[in-house]
């Protein structure tokens, strides 16, 4: 029951912020996802659904943003991410900071910096994701690698990666899936998405299926 309230409450105050922040335009943006499970590169985190809320602020082509991850449950798996990125039409280039609240902050030990890239040509998309450091449960130099398709409503990508991505370390297939999303009418002024993905990663041999919306 607390956690139904809590739930309530979230998509109540999310409405209302992100509400706000479009009536004025401005170049902060609040946003937040609400998934029925948290599932990161073929890896699932956490048990349960999880409210993933982003701050943004962009200029521009330059993006400067936080984003967490907290599960309604016992395991809550607390994720808070800061990030930049600038964009250079096609491609992007950014830094981000992985970090799971529960040690110090302040401590670049518990921090792990990644250095992630993206072109999108067309209906592709190419991504090329590395760890600097050891640190946040990352031994430094892990490296991710994805490519996508987006047909239209149906998107399609496989993800490759070494690490804390694979449950040996070794560079392997770990994020194959399929993706959908489709927009749910609220008002005549108001809308939002409802995504669902099927994730298999043949590295640690599991299947995952995720829905989720977006405030």
């Amino acid at each position: 029951m607390k956690k139904t309230i809590l739930f309530i409450l979230v998509v109540s105050t999310m409405l209302s912020l992100r509400t706000t922040a479009q009536e004025r335009k401005s170049p902060l943006s609040i946003s937040t996802d609400l998934v029925s499970s948290y599932v990161w590169r073929g890896t699932k985190f956490g048990n349960g659904p999880a409210v993933q809320p982003g701050v943004e602020f962009a200029a521009g082509s330059f993006t400067l943003g936080a984003w967490g991850s907290y599960c309604l449950s016992d395991n809550e798996s607390p994720e808070a991410d800061l990030y930049t990125a600038y964009n250079f039409g096609k491609a992007s280039l950014g830094l981000t900071s992985y970090y799971f609240p529960g040690v110090s902050f302040f401590k670049a030990e518990n921090h792990a910096f990644e250095i992630n890239g993206t072109w999108t040509p067309g209906i592709f998309s190419l991504s090329a994701n590395w760890i600097l450091n050891e640190g946040a449960g990352s031994k430094g130099n892990d490296l991710y690698f994805e490519a996508g398709i987006n047909a239209g409503a149906i998107s399609f990508f496989a993800g490759t990666g070494n690490g804390w991505y694979t449950p040996d370390g070794k560079l392997n297939l770990c994020n194959l899936g399929i993706s959908s999303s489709k927009e749910i009418k609220i008002t005549d002024t108001f809308s939002f998405p409802l995504t669902g993905s099927v994730i298999l990663n043949p590295a640690s041999e599991q299947l995952y299926i995720a829905v989720g919306i977006s405030l």
